[in-house]
């Protein structure tokens, strides 16, 4: 396994108490309502929708990943410039996710004209930060509590998908953990630190993919990390194994927080196990963090461990993050 650097590792919670309070948390329960889409959408290929962060769409001889985000209603009340910015942060980082780069932002906004001069300040503000024009939109006055929906367009050619997931692959998590805990929302934001490099540092996922040192992947987003790796394995029902002392935590971050906290900057990835130490390579030489915690297993179960204790966290034969694959 390649070792994370020394000062990202905390210590790590006892394992009971994580699967309780990640099993528990909202943006993990809440995912079940995904199942709707079954109705009208075939579930049977998740590299083309619905079920990985975007879907690849076939444009003569190119590919393209399309992808969208509604952004928290109590979120954009409470800070409409954040929400913008999380608006252009939550796309780009699942065209990422895809193995893509991306290419454009649209976006569809509903309030009052001060809420929604914040919410455009902060997606002007995130879309130079990532390289990534916005071309259009749709905007509505109303005398109503803001609403922001936002979608993203990518180009890829090696597409990340969950669909690729097999037993005996690395799990590599990819982070940033230069930053801060937001006190009202569990997100932990590198914006600030992050800044110049953003658009270089999203772009490495495309990096990894072209050269064949990652095959899956899926952004840590409202579901937190082991949330969201439950979603990226639940399509092929294979399990993993889990360290929890090999996971990297920002420094002054309570380890059960930022398991359910929504990153800025943090990925999961799956990739040949001959090959996990070029891949976490390419992101350690950008200054961020990428550490092997883990193996695809034969099993469905996803497990974690820490001080020699063992936990299941969840049966991916009988259980499911989002409902689709039932």
């Amino acid at each position: 396994m390649t070792e994370p650097t020394l000062t990202s590792i905390q210590p790590a919670p006892a394992v009971d108490e994580v699967v309780a309070v990640v099993r528990q948390h909202a943006g993990v329960s809440g995912k079940g309502a995904i199942a709707q889409v079954s109705g009208f959408v075939d579930t049977g290929d998740p590299l083309h929708g619905p079920g990985d962060d975007g879907a690849v769409v076939k444009l003569d001889g190119a590919r393209a990943v399309v992808c969208g985000e509604a952004i928290s209603p109590p979120f954009v009340r409470s800070d409409p410039y954040g929400a913008g910015v999380a608006s252009v942060l939550a796309n780009v980082n699942d065209v990422a996710a895809m193995g893509g780069v991306p290419k454009a932002i649209v976006n569809t906004v509903i309030g009052r004209d001060a809420e929604v001069s914040e919410v455009f300040r902060g997606m002007s503000d995130a879309a130079r930060m990532y390289d990534v024009p916005i071309v259009g939109g749709h905007l509505t006055r109303a005398e109503t509590d803001t609403s922001l929906s936002a979608f993203a367009l990518g180009q890829v050619r090696s597409p990340l998908s969950m669909a690729h997931v097999r037993p005996g692959q690395a799990v590599m998590f990819a982070a940033c953990l230069n930053g801060t805990m937001r006190p009202d929302f569990p997100f932990f934001t590198s914006i600030e630190e992050q800044a110049e490099t953003l658009a270089r540092d999203v772009r490495l996922l495309a990096q990894v993919a072209d050269d064949g040192l990652a095959v899956a992947a899926k952004d840590v987003s409202m579901a937190g990390a082991l949330g969201s790796l439950a979603m990226l394995l639940e399509f092929t029902r294979h399990g993993a194994h889990i360290d929890l002392d090999r996971m990297p935590v920002p420094a002054d971050t309570d380890p059960l927080r930022w398991l359910i906290a929504f990153p800025t900057y943090a990925f999961w990835l799956t990739t040949p196990a001959e090959r996990a130490a070029d891949c976490a390579a390419v992101f350690e030489a950008h200054d961020l963090v990428c550490a092997q915690v883990g193996e695809v297993t034969e099993t469905s179960l996803l497990t974690i461990g820490s001080g020699g204790r063992k936990a299941t966290l969840m049966d991916l034969a009988t259980e499911t993050i989002t409902g689709l694959w039932a």
